[in-house]
């Protein structure tokens, strides 16, 4: 089964948020994370089996182009009560034993996640 992806074109403007780091427990805005070069909005979850297949790459790749500048931001907009294992507090876990160097955010009303067209 496939499941598909919808990528916005390379750049489009993104549309502003604010929203939980779960790595920090503050809430951030896009314009406080946002990189002048390049920046990178996954929408990813801790129960997927395709983002568990590639996180330990996913993790080395953002660290690689981190330092030429290029920023990455991640957002989860499960609903706990269908996915528990999606909440924030494991989100936090998660980021933190697999040394996530980027945000980890919680998108609870999906707002954000509709903004840009991604499935949740």
């Amino acid at each position: 089964m496939e499941t598909p992806s919808n990528m916005m074109p390379l750049g489009t403007i993104a549309s502003a948020f604010s929203l939980l780091d779960t790595r920090t427990d503050e809430i951030v805005k896009l314009n406080d994370l946002k990189s002048d070069k390049a920046t990178v909005l996954m929408f990813i979850c801790n129960h997927c089996p395709f983002v568990i297949h590639i996180e330990s790459v996913l993790v080395e790749l953002v660290k690689e182009y981190q330092q030429s500048g290029v920023e990455f931001i991640a957002i989860s907009a499960n609903d706990v009560k269908d996915y528990p294992q999606d909440a924030p507090d494991l989100m936090k876990a998660r980021a933190l034993a697999h040394g996530y160097s980027f945000s980890y955010l919680y998108d609870e009303t999906q707002e954000v996640a509709k903004a840009y067209d991604a499935a949740c």
